[in-house]
């Protein structure tokens, strides 16, 4: 007769919640970002954000913040440059298309990350994986294309442009030597920080100013900034963290592999996206793709900061970026998008086997 589980011990059912819910709030995100920011205020809104993360996150990580090398704040404040291009690109595009489509393509990092791996690796990626690719590819065409045969709009480029650099991200991330064995939620800070120093360089010169910005808030453009600060970049992160250490990195990776469904539901529900026919199938074929090319992705290298999560969501982190894969999360990248997938990161998010990057 099996063992009961001790009652001290939370059901398995408890324990996927909180990492269920990471995915649901990292889906929310590219409606949260339609909701605070236009295309004249994204960098604005980007500087606030994480200017909310950041004295919050630094508060857990002084001590080991203190403790970093020269070459270990360097290579940090490194992929902090990438993270703030993967952050950008996503946000930008998140305003310049639905919400839906947003949240498919950035998808594709979980099916890119694995390609670059074999591509840097030399290595034949298996056939089933290379189908899952060709299946995404298949699908994105029907639904940037909304049934049709129009090309893809800006913003689907631009968060295209973001699947591709987080990707690339969390490749990196995998490959810096001077940040293995380095307390990755010191790194992260490094990352976010200088990815919001990027932000507020810009700003001095696009759009206008913060401050301004911040004033312009109504109550409700203020719960919906705070939801990207605290639920999709310091929820998840420490979700993920707890996460990888109470239950396995692949039922963590399934978990938060839904996170482009939830990104669909919000997009149609809450943002009113209406699809075509082809359209919902394209969105289909990104869905099945990306799920199949995380189970038949070939096998990554070993991460050099195994266990732990990822920064980048999708727009998240799009934040939080590196580690088990998503940030960024960044997927992760995804760790890949943590801890475990395929895919991207800040984490890839399996980084994301990103990165993110909300």
């Amino acid at each position: 007769m099996p063992a009961s589980p001790s009652k001290g011990q939370p059901s398995s059912a408890l324990r996927d919640l909180p990492v269920l819910l990471v995915a649901v709030v990292w889906g929310s995100s590219f409606l949260a970002v339609q909701r605070v920011a236009e295309p004249g205020t994204v960098v604005a809104m980007l500087v606030l954000r994480f200017g909310l993360v950041l004295p919050l996150l630094g508060v857990v990580t002084w001590r080991a913040l203190r403790g970093l090398s020269r070459a270990e704040w360097l290579g940090g404040a490194a992929l902090g440059l990438v993270l703030s291009g993967i952050f950008l690109l996503e946000t930008f595009g998140a305003v310049h298309t639905s919400a839906t489509n947003a949240g498919l393509i950035i998808s594709l990092a979980m099916v890119l990350t694995p390609l670059g791996e074999s591509a840097l690796g030399r290595t034949a990626p298996p056939r089933a994986f290379l189908a899952a690719a060709g299946t995404a590819v298949l699908g994105v065409t029907l639904l940037t294309g909304d049934g049709g045969l129009r090309p893809p709009t800006l913003g689907d480029l631009l968060v295209l442009g973001a699947a591709l650099v987080r990707s690339g991200y969390v490749l990196a991330m995998a490959r810096t030597r001077a940040l293995r064995d380095t307390d990755m939620l010191a790194v992260t800070w490094v990352q976010l920080a200088t990815a919001t120093a990027v932000f507020s360089v810009v700003a001095l010169s696009v759009g206008p100013a913060p401050w301004t910005v911040a004033r312009s808030y109504g109550p409700g453009q203020w719960a919906w900034l705070l939801h990207l600060s605290l639920f999709c970049t310091l929820f998840a992160f420490f979700v993920q963290m707890w996460a990888v250490r109470a239950t396995s990195p692949s039922r963590v990776s399934l978990l938060l592999g839904t996170e482009p469904l939830w990104a669909a539901v919000f997009g149609i529900t809450m943002a009113g996206n209406r699809m075509g026919p082809l359209a919902l199938l394209g969105g289909a074929l990104v869905l099945v793709a990306t799920e199949w090319g995380r189970r038949t992705a070939p096998a990554a290298a070993p991460s050099p900061h195994p266990g732990e999560a990822t920064v980048i969501e999708p727009i998240a982190e799009t934040a939080t970026a590196g580690t088990a894969g998503t940030a960024g999360t960044a997927d992760a990248a995804d760790a890949a998008e943590t801890a475990g997938t395929a895919g991207v990161a800040v984490g890839d998010r399996d980084p994301r086997p990103e990165p993110a990057t909300a």
